[in-house]
């Protein structure tokens, strides 16, 4: 019987592919009764394909580790979405008090970013002539000093926010242009 993690577990339905990883380091897509690889499985993902990967021989759950694989695939072929520092402080929180309750505060932060992604497309495809963007960085914001205030109490107060600055004309034309060109993007993407 294969062993689940406790978060995995409990998410294998009916529904979810069963991948397994055999020492060869080939992955077995059990649905389909196909090999396959990390580029599939990245596919897999950004379809909404629930899927988890157990070991052929242990039967450990190993779903974390080859997700994480992936990640690191996409970054060394050049689609580094995670900023140096980022990295920094994340390896910074393993082995640190607040170390367990990174994992929720990392999944709110993307719910929330994915929530205003779609507020983002909304905007562009009615063509509002604000800035929604200035919006969306105000809230993630004020999460991300309720977080340090909630993780850190008085380290919010430490630090004086910087004054508010004036958008000009030229301010606004740029960000029409940036919001236009990830239009055309979106656009291709869906395509």
């Amino acid at each position: 019987m294969a062993r689940k993690s406790s978060e995995t577990a409990g998410d294998v339905s009916s529904d979810t592919i069963i991948i397994k990883k055999y020492a060869n380091r080939r992955l077995y897509n059990t649905a389909s009764s196909s090999y396959i690889t990390l580029e599939d499985l990245a596919k897999m993902v950004r379809e909404n394909v629930e899927f988890v990967v157990y070991d052929a021989k242990s039967g450990d759950d190993i779903t974390h580790s080859i997700l994480t694989q992936i990640i690191m695939d996409e970054e060394a072929n050049g689609g580094q979405m995670l900023p140096v520092s980022f990295l920094r402080q994340l390896i910074g929180m393993y082995g640190n008090s607040m170390q367990a309750l990174m994992p929720s505060y990392l999944e709110a932060s993307m719910a929330n970013f994915r929530e205003n992604q779609a507020k983002i497309r909304e905007a562009f495809e009615k063509g509002l002539s604000n800035n929604p963007l200035a919006a969306i960085h105000e809230t993630n914001m004020a999460m991300m000093r309720a977080a340090a205030e909630t993780f850190m109490p008085g380290a919010a107060s430490k630090r004086s926010a910087p004054p508010p600055r004036e958008t000009s004309n030229d301010d606004i034309a740029a960000l029409r242009e940036q919001m236009a060109a990830m239009q055309k993007k979106l656009d291709d993407l869906s395509k």
